[in-house]
């Protein structure tokens, strides 16, 4: 099970990266169709998602995570899960919501999940935005996503694979399947 935040890259991923990820006989979940009517009128005005705003998001993304481990598959999730709370919702559902009574400290990772961490710079990640048509999110709120991203804690959230977004599609696929490999070669 993957799940990929910083979708910044999204549509070239899910036209080229995703014929690799079929290949390997694995369903596509695009994060966007999960949101809320609300949400999608809010991006589409062109106004930033809050925390609250993305909480029942991330708990309906989890739900998918969750149907997905339990059926033992493997399925790609692809959304902005720009926060590391945001990560712990996906992988904990409403254990890791702030208002959650546990006091126990929440793993970062979960058997069988991992995440892809697409980065790059800036100006090439909102150029694709503005290249692409038909998404209600607009380009003009990309700086709000850079604004809250919390990049991935080294030693901390050893469940992620980084990808620079510089890179062409296929090598991205193939740093993808190594690192699948690396997970069901004995240690």
């Amino acid at each position: 099970m993957l799940s990929k935040w910083c979708r910044y890259q999204q549509d070239d991923l899910h036209h080229h990266g995703s014929v690799r990820l079929w290949q390997l006989g694995w369903p596509l979940h695009e994060g966007d169709s999960f949101h809320p009517e609300e949400n999608v009128a809010k991006m589409a005005r062109g106004e930033p998602l809050t925390d609250q705003d993305r909480y029942p998001w991330l708990l309906r993304l989890h739900d998918v995570i969750e149907r997905e481990r339990r059926s033992s598959s493997d399925a790609l999730v692809a959304c902005s899960a720009l926060k590391r709370l945001y990560r712990l919702i996906l992988l904990h559902g409403s254990k890791a919501l702030p208002t959650s009574t546990s006091s126990t400290p929440l793993p970062h990772s979960v058997p069988g999940v991992f995440f892809l961490f697409l980065h790059g710079e800036y100006e090439v990640i909102r150029k694709r935005m503005v290249d692409r048509r038909g998404h209600f999110m607009k380009a003009d709120l990309l700086a709000s996503q850079f604004d809250v991203l919390e990049l991935p804690v080294e030693g901390q959230e050893e469940n992620v694979v980084r990808l620079d977004v510089s890179r062409n599609i296929p090598d991205m696929a193939m740093e993808v399947e190594k690192h699948l490999s690396s997970l069901k070669s004995p240690r």
